[in-house]
Order: C-alpha cells, then sequence, then structure tokens
C-alpha cells in the first residue's frame, strides 16, 4: 500500500506544473486535524506577496503538549507568477506560525467567529468548549498551560461538529459524541470563565458527526450523525423541524449553500456526497460519487454558487462543479469521473482531515491531514475558466 501510496505521490509532483498555479507544502511538526482561513482581508508584507491569516491545531503523542496555532500564509498577489518563483528571490510563497494556544489535549476542530475573526472557538478530546480571544492572548503568549478566555460546559464526550452563527452573533453550536447538540450565547458570558449551555437539543439516536448554522434564516441550523440522519432544527421552538434518513451509513458532515437558500450537502461515511433541497428531502437532487472511501467533509465554495468540495479517507480532495452535471463527455473521458467533477487534488499521502476555501482569493484551498502536511493549493486557470465566463 506504502508504495501506491510513493508512486502516486511521484506522478503527482510530476505533473503540478500543469495542474496548478499555486502549491505550497508545509510539514508540520505534528498533525492537524483543523484548518480554516481567517475570513479577514489579506494584508501587505510590503513586497508581492499577501499575508493571509489561518488556523491550526496539533495532534501529539506520548504526552506532548497540544497547542491551537495561527499561522500567516504568505501568497502571491499574482497568482500566475507562484509556480515559476525566482529561486534567486526571496519572494517566495511560504506558511509561518505566528502564535501558539497550549490546550488539553489534541484539537479536534476549531472555528472563527466571522463577526470577530479573534475570537476562536476549539474542541479538543476533552467534554469541554474552549474560546480563546487572540487579541487577549497574545499578553500572555508564552503561557505554559491551558488558559482559555472561556470554558463552554454541556457535553459529557468529545467530538467535532463546531459552527458559529454569520446572523446572530456570539452563537455557537456543538455537536459531539454524547449525542447532544449544545449551544452557547458567549455574548451573554459571565466574569467567570466558564459558560453553561443556553439550551442542549437531543434528537439523535448515536454519535452527531457536525452542525451548522444555516446562513440565510439565522433560526435555522442543521445537525448529521452516526445515526444516517439529517435533522434540522428551529430556534424559535427548540424542535426539529425535519428529521430524515438520507445515508445508508454514517453522515459525517453537512453545508448550507451560501447563495441558494435551500441548498445544502452532506458528507456520508457510504462514500458519497449528498445534495438536498430542504423542501424535499425524502430524495437527493444529486450523489457525487467518485470518493473511494468514506468522505469525512464538504464545504461549497463561497466564490461560485454551484462549486463544492469534498474530501476523505482516500487522499483526495474533489472540486466539483453542478453546472456541469450531464454534460456531453468525449470518448474515454468518462473513465476520470462523470462531467461535473472538475478536479482531483492528490497531494496528500493519508487521510485528509479538514480543508478551507478561501473567501479572499478565489479558487485557492487550504488542507491538513495525517501526514503532517498543509497544502495551500489553487489549481490552473484553465480547468476552471470556463466556470466565470470569461
Amino acid at each position: 500500500m506504502e508504495e501506491v501510496v510513493e508512486e502516486e505521490f511521484s506522478v503527482w509532483k510530476k505533473n503540478t506544473p500543469l495542474l496548478y498555479d499555486l502549491v505550497i507544502c508545509h510539514s508540520l511538526e505534528w498533525p492537524s486535524l483543523t484548518v480554516q482561513w481567517l475570513p479577514l482581508p489579506p494584508s501587505s508584507d510590503g513586497g508581492d506577496l499577501a499575508v493571509h491569516k489561518l488556523i491550526l491545531g496539533t495532534h501529539t503523542s506520548d504526552g506532548f503538549p497540544n497547542s491551537l496555532m495561527l499561522a500567516n500564509a504568505y501568497l502571491p498577489r499574482d497568482p500566475t507568477s507562484a509556480i515559476a518563483v525566482d529561486p534567486d528571490n526571496s519572494i517566495i510563497p511560504k506558511v509561518e506560525i505566528v502564535q501558539k494556544f497550549q490546550v488539553d489535549g489534541e484539537v479536534n476542530r476549531s472555528r472563527c467567529m466571522s463577526q470577530k475573526p479573534s475570537i476562536i472557538a476549539a474542541k479538543t478530546n476533552s467534554s469541554e468548549v474552549y474560546v480563546f480571544d487572540c487579541d487577549k492572548q497574545l499578553e500572555d503568549a508564552n503561557g505554559s498551560s491551558c488558559n482559555p478566555d472561556l470554558r463552554l460546559r454541556g457535553h459529557d464526550k468529545e467530538g467535532y461538529g463546531l459552527s458559529w452563527s454569520s446572523l446572530k452573533e456570539g452563537h455557537l453550536l456543538s455537536g459531539s459524541n454524547d449525542c447532544k447538540i449544545c449551544l452557547w450565547d458567549i455574548s451573554a458570558a459571565p466574569q467567570e470563565k466558564v459558560l453553561n449551555a443556553n439550551y442542549i437539543y437531543e434528537g439523535h439516536e448515536n454519535l452527531v458527526e457536525d452542525v451548522s448554522w444555516h446562513l440565510k434564516d439565522a433560526n435555522l441550523f442543521g445537525s448529521v450523525g452516526d445515526d444516517c440522519k439529517l435533522i434540522l432544527w428551529d430556534l424559535r421552538t427548540n424542535k426539529f423541524q425535519h428529521s430524515v434518513v438520507v445515508h445508508e451509513k454514517e453522515v459525517n458532515y453537512l453545508s448550507f449553500n451560501p447563495f441558494n437558500e435551500w441548498i445544502l450537502a452532506t458528507a456520508s461515511s457510504d462514500t458519497t456526497v449528498g445534495l438536498f433541497d430542504m423542501r424535499k428531502l425524502s430524495s437527493p437532487l444529486h450523489a457525487l460519487s467518485s470518493h473511494l472511501e468514506e468522505v469525512f467533509q464538504v464545504e461549497w465554495d463561497p466564490n461560485h454558487e454551484t462549486v463544492i468540495a469534498s474530501a476523505g479517507d482516500d487522499r483526495r480532495l474533489m472540486v466539483w462543479d453542478l453546472n456541469r452535471v450531464g454534460d456531453e463527455q468525449l470518448e474515454g473521458e468518462a473513465e476520470d469521473g462523470p462531467p461535473e467533477l472538475l478536479f482531483s487534488h492528490g497531494g496528500h499521502k493519508a487521510k485528509i482531515s479538514d480543508f478551507s476555501w478561501n473567501k479572499n482569493k478565489a479558487w485557492v484551498i487550504s488542507s491538513v491531514a495525517d501526514d503532517n502536511t498543509l497544502q495551500i493549493w489553487q489549481m490552473a486557470e484553465d480547468i476552471y475558466r470556463d466556470e466565470d465566463d470569461i
């Protein structure tokens, strides 16, 4: 198996100049299970690079302490110049870890509040959710113990589901292995550093894998879990509106379309991504089925309504364009996948744990995997060009 992985990787590496306008491979000391671009506009480094910010975490072993990390990614302003960098010139795209906050246990997932990106929530392998204010934490940058600004309580077990509301500032959802979903409003935080859940939602019969706020209706959120269900909840009643079995195996992730209020996508261990209309959840609109193993994540492109990406245990991150569903294919093309499969990123040698679209730089994705790498990449323009109708 290892030989196959190495052989596939060497083929990928050889083809990168043809397939990509940008590739940064950054080796991390420990694998990160989480990655997210901060939604801040990039700052200037005074040269040809722009500074974008990322959140990462650690998953250490043998008792080494774990950290939540902030990183700077130096990306070229002109994407086409990225591959052909002048070796004598120091303007080379790179990643630097700039801030670390010690946490108890490996970081399962971390996400920033969109309204105040310096506020970051982290789920570890303990039942508490930690909230850090990076601006405050700067004063205690060398702290050798876990000292979050808030500890959020309500869960009995660890988990992965974590979502800040983009419409209700301070509202945070979390889903965990105790089959519960907790809701906190941190804007009502007490002077003490502990906040109990405002409400606990119970409707799943098995592990809750993911939770996500609706992006247009501030009162709606969704959850998915190992009971194969998608549940849509309403804050006004604190009850679920819909509870539907949407896959044959565990549902691992949920993503609402940022442009169309009715459309959502689910990622499942049955190797497919399901596309659904909230008005008719009984059957999917379409299934994306090129992954060979469990699919752990799916995220809509924040810059293009019909573009979506998915990643899983098969070491592939696939980018799809739903505008191409049903397009005619030339002879032999179908062997590479259906017409809607726009691109398959093959740069990781192990399971991809998390990925993030960069809202401030179209078509740029960051991804982390169990092979200790962070990769930042952008497919070649000629692959997606007709998407933008240039």
